[in-house]
């Protein structure tokens, strides 16, 4: 094999994917936008719940990545029986994960009062929280079968039943959203009700490919039923948890940006989120790569093909950059268009158009750190990428951020622009550990072959 067939390898996984993450992302923007056109105070309500909840979605679903590599080593290395029940111990687990947070819900409504921000942007926020953690559940059940069926290197599911949540999403949104057909105006935080709506669309929806599919039929999860077993459940947590704290130390750092800016007043926090959500498109295209990756390492050093898998590395890189060179020229020319799809207030499009072109410029650096954080995975290498992603994210980005942000100590405090900057100098900070550490790995492990 050469680099041509890995990247033509990868690009049949990562295509799938692709539409599927833009997909899941435009339901972010939908958010965005329709709670815009109701005012920026819901537009910054729907941003700051977002900031609160969806960390914790997203640990969830880094446990639950755990799967795909886990399951991608069994199928190269031929042990299918194997299969169906790691499915199921990661279901289980999903699901002991997923229900305190449901329950949780019932309890947001007893912090009204209690937080400093202005009482209607309050009240929208805490309704939103309220609303999507009901969908926890539903969300960490369609994460399993997903990553389940992503695992086995069948992805286009994923990118079917992501275009119908998109389906669900709109016009659920617009009818909690606005009001229509007797149902009342929740505005922002009807948001939340779509959301959760949508978790158990696409839940179902991947049940039934999973249940249905021929393609599937081989390694049906439910062939018989497994009883919880902990040895198991804690070998995935052995590997999950890393993989979650790490999603969470980035998407948490972009989480706390928005809350330390909620003083500076609904304008700025509706900027950084609006900047935020196009950037987070854009960043679906290295994403989508790394996560094809992940599944191609595994398969390939499940057949005992470490040489070929750092060629797939190698391809990954190659195809990440070229596709930074591309979302960070679009985020660049078309800044000033693209924010005026979010608002129509001249100062909101003007401080997000400065926004997305900091934007652009830590889009190649985030390449390479998605990439390589995902073939780590693929490696069962995460507790590294664990240490790393702290270091750059809080230890390294934060800090830069809160000072250019919030103090005068080297700069006039610059607001929502310092963190950018931090967000870059953290992103830059990870591309390079993680892909020094990437390096050593695949030394080590070739090595290991030698002896």
């Amino acid at each position: 094999m050469n680099l041509s067939h890995e990247i033509r390898q990868l690009t049949k996984l990562a295509w799938p994917l692709l539409i599927a993450q833009v997909t899941q992302t435009l339901m972010g923007v939908s958010d965005t936008i329709m709670a815009g056109r109701v005012s920026a105070t819901d537009m910054a309500a729907v941003a700051i719940a977002a900031s609160v909840v969806m960390p914790l979605l997203f640990f969830l679903q880094g446990i639950i990545l755990a799967l795909p590599p886990i399951v991608s080593r069994l199928n190269g290395s031929k042990k299918f029986d194997e299969i169906p029940e790691k499915g199921q111990q990661t279901l289980w687990l999903a699901l002991m994960l997923s229900l305190p947070l449901a329950i949780a819900a019932f309890f947001i409504p007893s912090l009204q009062g209690k937080l400093s921000m202005e009482p209607e942007l309050q009240r929208i926020t805490l309704e939103y929280i309220q609303y999507l953690l009901f969908g926890a559940p539903f969300f960490a059940v369609y994460q399993v079968f997903r990553q389940y069926c992503e695992g086995l290197s069948v992805t286009r599911p994923s990118m079917v039943i992501m275009g119908i949540g998109l389906l669900v999403n709109i016009p659920a949104n617009y009818i909690f959203i606005y009001g229509e057909f007797g149902v009342p105006a929740f505005g922002g935080a009807g948001c939340g009700i779509a959301t959760s709506l949508v978790f158990a669309a696409m839940m179902f929806s991947t049940w039934l490919y999973h249940h249905f599919a021929p393609s599937m039929r081989r390694f049906h999860m439910f062939q018989q039923w497994y009883a919880p077993r902990f040895d198991e459940i804690k070998d995935i947590l052995k590997l999950g948890v890393p993989i979650a704290m790490t999603i969470l130390f980035e998407v948490s750092l972009f989480a706390v940006v928005a809350l330390l800016l909620a003083p500076y007043g609904a304008t700025v926090v509706a900027s950084h989120q609006v900047a935020l959500n196009f950037s987070s498109l854009m960043f679906m295209a290295p994403l989508s790569i790394g996560l094809a990756l992940a599944i191609r390492v595994g398969h390939l050093l499940g057949e005992d093909q470490p040489d070929n898998a750092k060629l797939a590395v190698q391809g990954a890189w190659l195809v990440g950059i070229c596709s930074a060179t591309f979302t960070a020229s679009v985020s660049f020319l078309l800044r000033y268009q693209i924010a005026g799809l979010y608002s129509g207030d001249q100062q909101v499009v003007q401080m997000a158009a400065d926004l997305m072109f900091l934007a652009a410029l830590f889009q190649f650096s985030d390449a390479i750190q998605v990439i390589s954080g995902c073939a780590l995975r693929g490696y069962k290498d995460a507790k590294a990428m664990f240490y790393i992603s702290f270091v750059s994210y809080w230890v390294i980005g934060l800090s830069t951020g809160c000072i250019l942000g919030l103090t005068d100590w080297i700069v006039p405090r610059m607001a929502a622009t310092g963190f950018w900057i931090g967000f870059i100098v953290g992103l830059t900070a990870a591309a390079i550990l993680l892909g020094w550490r990437l390096a050593y790995i695949q030394r080590v492990q070739k090595q290991q072959v030698a002896l």
